[in-house]
């Protein structure tokens, strides 16, 4: 029985499933894929808000990295950790990435 990530709804009985999946795990000897890191980052010099317990974050992005008071980071996640003091997922705490939204197939 295949069930949906997100909904957890089973599959209806004698539902036809499509001949080629959108996405695939690579055959065996077959080389995966795999986009680069930064091939997906905002473009430089843009500059993310987050308002953090009704304080007004600015991150800038740079060309290697991210800048937050003054300070260089290397990704959004270590930017995330100082301003909050706890372990995030910088794409999400900075609102770029919804998993739930994209395994929905809503990009």
């Amino acid at each position: 029985m295949l069930i949906d990530c997100c909904l957890q709804k089973p599959l209806p009985f004698g539902a036809v499933l499509e001949t080629e999946p959108v996405r695939r795990l690579p055959r065996p000897g077959e080389v995966a894929v795999r986009r680069r890191r930064g091939e997906d980052r905002p473009i430089a010099g843009t500059q993310l808000l987050r308002e953090w317990q009704g304080v007004e974050q600015t991150v800038t992005v740079l060309a290697d990295g991210y800048e937050w008071q003054g300070r260089p980071y290397q990704s959004l996640s270590s930017v995330a950790r100082a301003i909050t003091g706890t372990r995030w997922n910088g794409w999400l705490f900075f609102g770029l990435k919804n998993h739930c939204s994209k395994a929905r197939g809503r990009s």
